[in-house]
């Protein structure tokens, strides 16, 4: 059973940073694509970032330059560095396996202007 938990969400000024962590477990990690999407007020569920067994990357437009996606193969581990924050980042962040349904409580960012 895939299970999810994130962490490091809260509350930040408009241009600080904030790191979110994936913790992943019930199944083989490393294997498998990862990847962040996030829960924005009044516009849905928005794919952010993923991240492919090997390493690479992709972001959606609206964070290219300052999100970056990582993985830690041996701590089953997925993190999201989140640089020059905005509103439009608030949400709730969740990490997700490629391809499957499975969503963990998901973090939450606020960022204030």
């Amino acid at each position: 059973e895939v299970q999810l938990v994130e962490s490091g969400g809260g509350l930040v000024q408009a241009g600080g940073s904030l790191r979110l962590s994936c913790a992943a477990s019930g199944f083989t990690f490393s294997v498998y694509g990862m990847m962040w999407v996030r829960q924005v007020p009044k516009k849905g569920l928005e794919w952010v970032s993923r991240i492919d067994r090997l390493g690479g990357t992709r972001y959606a437009d609206s964070v290219e330059g300052r999100f970056t996606v990582s993985r830690d193969n041996a701590k089953n581990t997925l993190y999201l560095q989140m640089d020059s924050l905005t509103p439009e980042d608030t949400g709730v962040y969740y990490c997700a396996v490629v391809g499957d349904a499975s969503r963990g409580p998901g973090t939450r960012v606020i960022v204030s202007s």
